[in-house]
């Protein structure tokens, strides 16, 4: 099972990935250059010296389910979301990781998924610095359904960057079975529309 990790710049999401992983890590990230002052704010994420450039990916073998989930990290930036398209193609759901100090850089991410109509969830990760919001505050600032669940996380700890996993799968299966039920509305034949 493919699962897409997406979110901002300096979100977390190459950590994230990292963390989960059982294996080592492939990484993309660069050295940040000169070429990306007046282009990314570091507003937030001062210390961030380096960038994904294409992806990320990790895999989670399910020994007792006899699965593996693979993990695709999208590049934070805006101009590299053209890249997007590819990584997110045969995914199960996505992961959007969401930092309370630049929480408005979630939104180009929100708004992908839901185009697509693909399942997702948001995890706050909770930096040592950022500030910490009730969950319903988070939903309501990013314009969430209610069913979109959002949960906190700490990307560095393992059990903790599972459990955004398991909340996804669990997600993206709760929103499958609600596409197969028979909708409840009538069926009217073209003629009365």
């Amino acid at each position: 099972m493919k699962i897409v990790i997406a979110g901002g710049f300096g979100a977390g999401k190459t950590t994230l990935v990292g963390t989960a992983s059982d294996i080592t890590p492939i990484s993309t990230d660069e050295l940040m250059t000169t070429a990306a002052i007046g282009t990314d704010s570091l507003d937030g994420v001062e210390g961030k010296t380096t960038t994904t450039v294409a992806f990320d990916f990790g895999r989670i073998h399910l020994r007792s389910q006899g699965l593996e989930l693979y993990l695709f990290g999208t590049p934070g930036q805006e101009r590299f979301q053209f890249m997007w398209e590819d990584i997110v193609q045969g995914a199960l759901g996505a992961v959007i990781l969401a930092d309370t100090r630049r929480l408005a850089d979630s939104f180009d991410s929100v708004n992908y998924f839901l185009r697509l109509r693909l399942p997702f969830i948001i995890a706050v990760n909770q930096f040592d610095d950022s500030s910490r919001y009730p969950i319903d505050a988070i939903r309501q600032a990013l314009r969430l359904d209610p069913e979109t669940p959002v949960v906190a996380c700490d990307a560095r700890d393992q059990r903790s960057a599972r459990h955004v996993l398991i909340s996804l799968v669990k997600h993206a299966y709760a929103v499958s079975l609600r596409a197969r039920r028979p909708s409840s509305s009538p069926v009217r034949s073209p003629h009365h529309v």
